[in-house]
């Protein structure tokens, strides 16, 4: 494998991790503050959908953005009154949210656009393209350093930037502020955070509903920018893998980015090799599609260390009088 090629698989493995970054992301806030949340699913399915119908409607791919966040916080909005106000099952509350999604997606798409429960092809005006940074094309000559900038860093879209601005953010906001700190506890111990006069109920719901703003970028990447519209079922599980890439991360911002960019390099190289040959044996397509479900289920069966959540996790909070 030569030197332009391993700077191909990497930047196919940073597109195809931020849809996940940005979920593993979500799922960070909303755990931290005790929810657990494995809607992520869900809320990137219908983000997905509408960013791209909207999009499509208006010829406007940040309207297509605001469409999907707004899905996106609806369910979590529905979430965050099953689990929090009314105190019901959180798990349940994510598996119903996901079956809401991939419902209503296929319908309401088909009733608008008669394709099959799939939006139309977007026109490049509402999409999200590449961004080339500045010198990118002066310096792609420079030997290693060049394709590295040019190739690598430049030219990606404008949310792939955000996702990775998102993590330094995420560490500032939970480690170097006031309401992260509380954040933490109410995941800890909402009954002192209670005590010293801070709404538990308002802070799990503001966890909530950056989670919800997370996933609606992520559903947006996923429809206006790595692809060019919306088909059915197209997150293919990435809710879930996110979450396997947060518990091993062990619910800490800058881990949460390599384990995501470790689901995509799998994904790219699946996507790059199609049959690869050990000697005589050759390691079959299907194999290296499923490399990151597999890694999905060893990581959710306590196989790479253990990691432990927040201790009021799933736990709804219930005030004493």
């Amino acid at each position: 494998m030569d030197f332009l090629t391993i700077i191909q698989v990497l930047d196919s493995t940073v597109r195809l991790a931020t849809p996940l970054l940005l979920a593993c992301l979500a799922g960070l806030y909303s755990e931290r503050a005790g929810i657990f949340d494995i809607g992520l699913e869900g809320k990137m399915l219908a983000a997905a959908f509408f960013s791209a119908a909207v999009a499509y409607a208006t010829g406007s791919v940040w309207l297509g953005l605001l469409a999907g966040i707004a899905s996106s916080l609806v369910l979590s909005i529905i979430h965050g009154l099953a689990s929090i106000t009314f105190r019901g099952n959180q798990l349940i509350s994510g598996v119903a949210i996901n079956f809401l999604a991939a419902g209503i997606t296929v319908l309401v798409a088909q009733d608008w656009f008669q394709q099959g429960g799939r939006t139309p092809s977007l026109p490049r005006e509402a999409r999200f393209n590449p961004i080339d940074l500045p010198l990118s094309e002066t310096v792609a000559d420079v030997p290693i350093l060049g394709p590295i900038y040019s190739e690598l860093i430049s030219g990606h879209s404008i949310l792939v930037y955000i996702a990775v601005l998102a993590v330094p953010l995420t560490w500032w906001v939970l480690y170097r502020t006031r309401f992260g700190l509380r954040l933490r506890a109410v995941g800890e111990n909402p009954a002192a955070v209670d005590t010293a006069g801070v709404s538990v109920i308002g802070l799990r719901y503001a966890a909530v509903m950056i989670c919800g703003v997370l996933c609606g970028i992520a559903g947006a990447y996923l429809a206006t920018a790595l692809q060019a519209g919306f088909v059915k079922d197209m997150t293919a599980g990435r809710g879930f893998i996110a979450l396997a890439a947060l518990i091993f991360a062990k619910w800490r911002p800058w881990y949460a980015l390599w384990s995501t960019l470790l689901f995509g390099f799998l994904q790219a190289i699946a996507l790059r090799y199609q049959n690869i040959e050990l000697g005589n044996f050759v390691i079959p397509v299907q194999f290296m599609d499923v490399l990151p479900y597999i890694l999905t289920v060893v990581i959710l069966a306590g196989f790479v260390g253990r990691a432990i959540p927040p201790r009021a996790g799933g736990e709804p909070y219930v005030k004493e009088r």
